[in-house]
């Protein structure tokens, strides 16, 4: 899998300065290095664009990585992000980093408990057409439950992670944590009689599900 994603990043990704200094901002305000891949983060271009989608709300913030690869798919200026991330220092480093890429005024940022602010957006009747989950692992499947209460007719919902570093396929490599968790999210999103779902094996695997309306 790693020498499958060097080849798809190496031939599709070019080198990308705006990204690479997230990357660098990350690393130097000691932050975890667990950005989504230069592919994946492509493709979260390319699905938000090719949906057309409009109010985007992001699980998990970080450093701002995947915040500018989705508000990048926007086709006008009028597209929002709306992002959540539990910790205040990380969502500064987000929002500057989105400031300085351009994005500034088309993102907000909710910190706190993820769960506390999807039960505020639900409770203010807010509608989003994407929606990308990546943070707490255990929590993926409260964070889709909420995501359907959130979606607009016919909304994309993404998760990363869903591979675990390939353990959820290869029984030679050692578990981690995650491993059963995605396991069972990945099965979860598979049979959901809500959406149509398919598993995309860019980074560390995405899930992409429609919601039927």
């Amino acid at each position: 899998m790693k020498k499958t994603n060097h080849y798809i990043n190496t031939v599709f990704t070019a080198q990308d300065p705006i990204l690479e200094s997230v990357i660098s901002s990350i690393e130097e305000n000691g932050m975890p290095s667990i950005s989504v891949s230069p592919s994946s983060g492509k493709l979260l271009t390319m699905l938000v664009s090719i949906s057309d989608a409009k109010n985007v709300l992001e699980i998990g913030a970080l450093g701002g990585y995947s915040g500018i690869c989705l508000v990048r798919g926007f086709n006008s200026k009028e597209g929002k992000l709306t992002s959540l991330e539990l910790e205040e220092s990380y969502a500064q480093l987000a929002y500057r980093n989105l400031e300085n890429a351009g994005f500034g005024e088309q993102v907000a940022y909710r910190t706190g408990a993820a769960l506390e602010s999807l039960e505020k957006l639900v409770e203010e009747n807010r509608k989003f057409d994407f929606f990308f989950i990546d943070a707490d692992k255990e929590n993926y499947e409260n964070y889709l439950n909420y995501c359907l209460k959130l979606a607009a007719p016919g909304a994309l919902i993404v998760a990363d992670n869903v591979l675990a570093a390939g353990t959820v396929v290869d029984e030679t490599i050692q578990a981690t944590r995650n491993t059963e968790i995605m396991k069972a999210f990945n099965k979860t999103v598979a049979n959901h009689p809500q959406l149509e779902s398919m598993l995309i094996p860019v980074g560390d695997g995405l899930t992409l599900s429609k919601v039927n309306n």
